[in-house]
């Protein structure tokens, strides 16, 4: 959430944001709605102070006709403080609903084509045959099963079964291994429900509300990524400055109703109601965020790169990066079958967007007054694409699947997908 008093200050700028990311940014009824509440606050604290300097007069000379105006008075001001916390809580409302700005380095753009790519590790891998997608792997491997989860669940799930479902497993213990023993992030097991004020905290709602699954009759949502329990882990606290940053990993299941993606990628393991990720999650100071955000971007590449899979990092552009980002690289492994990339990782820093929404602040040294901490996250990494990523690229001639080096010690012996 962008503060009233940076609205205030600077109206074109956050226009302009809004603008240039193809979202409503109400600042003119913001503006407006500004100006009738501090005029109904300003009316009740004059009439406050007229009613205390009435009431002196009143205990020194005892005039019985002053006791009605005082009556009057408290009436009007309670009326126009009534009157000031409405319009206060439609402000609130609208603020919520204003997208954040961006870091001058974001390249300004409207569509995904306007992405910048910074940077590539490795080749497009050279298998010496036509490559065969995850989906025909999997399903001729008996590792992915999508019509039997259809009929259990319908569209946009799937079975991970034997080898795949083991698969999922090694990668998982394999990339909170690598994030907690040579990252330094400390682990994390969240709550899969949280409340809306949570999802508020991380910008998920009001925007997103028709992104996401929520429990009927209960105000509890299914988490659409750990970053929603992860972040507001701190909410409504004030850290110490010189224990920042704080880096936490978090594994969890996901859901999302994926309702802006009607037709987009309804085959194979990529777009699911129900994925896993690994998480990456930081908070603060101000001045680190930045920084941190490169060495947390960092991380999640150091897992592709173990995992051996060609990718590139994308500078996502204005018009495709966000509601609240402030700066975002998107992470994308090539899949040979599919002939495309595909996204395994988003990395996000809000600078403290999320954290006035759930109030996080740090002091920055004894005695100091809070800031508003920074926030960061990204996945490292999301498991249905980097599973795809791993059976296209370590696919066989022969429709067996090779299990990178890394992932051989989690597999439990296994060393080659289908080789029953």
């Amino acid at each position: 959430m962008l503060s009233l008093e940076f609205i205030r200050a600077n109206p074109d700028a956050v226009r302009r944001a809004g603008e240039l990311k193809g979202e409503a940014a109400p600042v003119d009824e913001i503006l407006r709605l500004d100006g009738v509440w501090r005029g109904h606050q300003h009316r009740a604290e004059t009439i406050r102070e007229e009613q205390n300097k009435l009431s002196k007069q009143f205990a020194e000379t005892r005039d019985e006709s002053l006791k009605e105006r005082l009556r009057e008075m408290a009436s009007t001001a309670k009326t126009e403080l009534s009157v000031a916390d409405a319009v206060k809580r439609e402000l609130d409302d609208l603020l919520l609903r204003v997208p954040n700005v961006f870091h001058e380095s974001v390249p300004v753009g409207e569509t995904e084509a306007e992405n910048v790519v910074i940077r590539e590790w490795g080749t497009k891998p050279d298998l010496g045959f036509v490559p065969r997608t995850h989906f025909d792997l999997g399903e001729a491997l008996g590792v992915m099963d999508f019509e039997r989860a259809a009929r259990v669940s319908g569209s946009r799930f799937a079975f991970l079964i034997a080898e795949g479902a083991r698969l999922e497993r090694a990668l998982v213990q394999f990339m909170l291994d690598v994030h907690t023993r040579e990252h330094g992030y400390v682990e994390v097991w969240s709550p899969m429900l949280v409340s809306s004020a949570a999802m508020v905290g991380t910008a998920n709602l009001p925007k997103f509300a028709d992104q996401a699954f929520k429990v009927e009759d209960r105000d509890l949502w299914l988490i659409p990524t750990a970053e929603v329990p992860v972040t507001n882990l701190h909410r409504e606290e004030i850290l110490d400055g010189e224990r920042l940053p704080l880096k936490y990993v978090s594994y969890a299941p996901s859901w999302r109703t994926e309702a802006g993606a009607a037709g987009k990628d309804t085959r194979g393991f990529i777009r699911m109601h129900q994925f896993s990720k690994v998480e990456l999650v930081k908070v603060t100071t101000v001045e680190t965020s930045l920084d941190e955000f490169e060495k947390l971007t960092r991380d999640a590449e150091d897992i592709l790169q173990r995992l051996g899979l060609h990718y590139n990092v994308l500078a996502m552009c204005t018009g495709d990066m966000g509601f609240a980002q402030y700066k975002k690289y998107d992470l994308n492994a090539w899949a040979p079958g599919l002939d495309r990339y595909l996204e395994v990782s988003s990395c996000s820093v809000f600078n403290d967007f999320q954290a006035r929404r759930a109030n996080i602040r740090y002091r920055p040294s004894r005695g100091a007054p809070p800031k508003f901490a920074h926030t960061i996250n990204g996945s490292g990494l999301a498991l249905p694409r980097t599973i795809d990523a791993i059976m296209e690229t370590y696919q066989r001639s022969d429709g067996m699947i090779t299990v990178p080096d890394v992932l051989k010690p989690y597999m439990g012996g296994v060393e080659l997908i289908g080789a029953r």
